[in-house]
């Protein structure tokens, strides 16, 4: 039968999975399949699998319980085995390798940061710092405007604003960088101008926390940055 994988965890681990269940809909029953040094977290799959809240949730909540007791390699949702051969092969294979990422994650925690842009809010401090622009945009208000005025003021605001969501991200990064061993940056994207993940020590994590909030009032209302975190370390698993 095939088989829902939740995450890979050490042969040390106490798998204390009593408490939760996994995906599905009555919610699946959750067991280890044990290699030499490396576990796998699994359950059956069930028949209505799919991108639900519902099963997101509980996919998220194995991971959590998971992380509470010790390292682990949390895996994306919908990651799926044949069956328990195909799963222990795995382990056999990449067994080393899993190992010592483990190794690697221990005693770290994630930070996620996403800047969720308030064009709005950008916009208004940009007319309030540029007389050349806000001169362009009252010029596109009078009823003789020209197209090119409307063209040109278009142009200059979206280069204004990448800018501007360019210099944030490299300022998040430049201000968090020294309190965590690791990050990813992913690309601006229609939804969040910054998307930074951080890999840092767990006996950091309170310092780092602090000083992401100091961040994110620091740059106001148009970044909307918000925090996320201490998580499991998916981004780097």
């Amino acid at each position: 039968m095939s088989l829902y994988v939740y995450a890979i965890t050490g042969a040390s681990h106490p798998l204390n999975l009593d408490d939760v269940k996994g995906v599905g809909d009555p919610p699946a029953d959750l067991r280890a399949i044990r290699g030499d040094s490396v576990s796998a977290v699994v359950s059956d799959v069930p028949d209505d699998l799919k991108v639900s809240r519902r099963d997101l949730d509980a996919h998220h909540a194995v991971q959590d319980r998971l992380f509470e007791d010790g390292v682990t390699l949390p895996l994306p949702f919908g990651m799926i085995a044949e069956d328990e051969d195909a799963v222990r092969a795995v382990l056999t294979e990449r067994e080393q390798e899993y190992a010592e990422r483990i190794k690697g994650l221990a005693e770290r925690v994630e930070f996620n940061l996403k800047a969720a842009w308030n064009e709005d809010a950008a916009l208004r401090q940009i007319l309030e710092e540029s007389e050349e622009i806000r001169n362009l945009n009252e010029a596109t208000k009078q009823p003789d405007a020209r197209y090119e005025d409307r063209l040109r003021l278009g142009e200059i605001l979206a280069q204004e604003v990448m800018r501007r969501q360019e210099t944030m991200a490299a300022e998040v990064v430049t201000e968090l960088q020294p309190l965590a061993q690791a990050e990813r940056l992913a690309p601006p994207s229609e939804q969040y101008a910054v998307n930074a993940s951080f890999l840092v020590d767990r006996e950091r994590a309170d310092a780092f926390a602090e000083a992401a909030g100091h961040l994110a009032e620091r740059l106001g209302e148009q970044a909307g940055l918000r925090v996320l975190g201490p998580l499991p370390p998916y981004s780097f698993a």
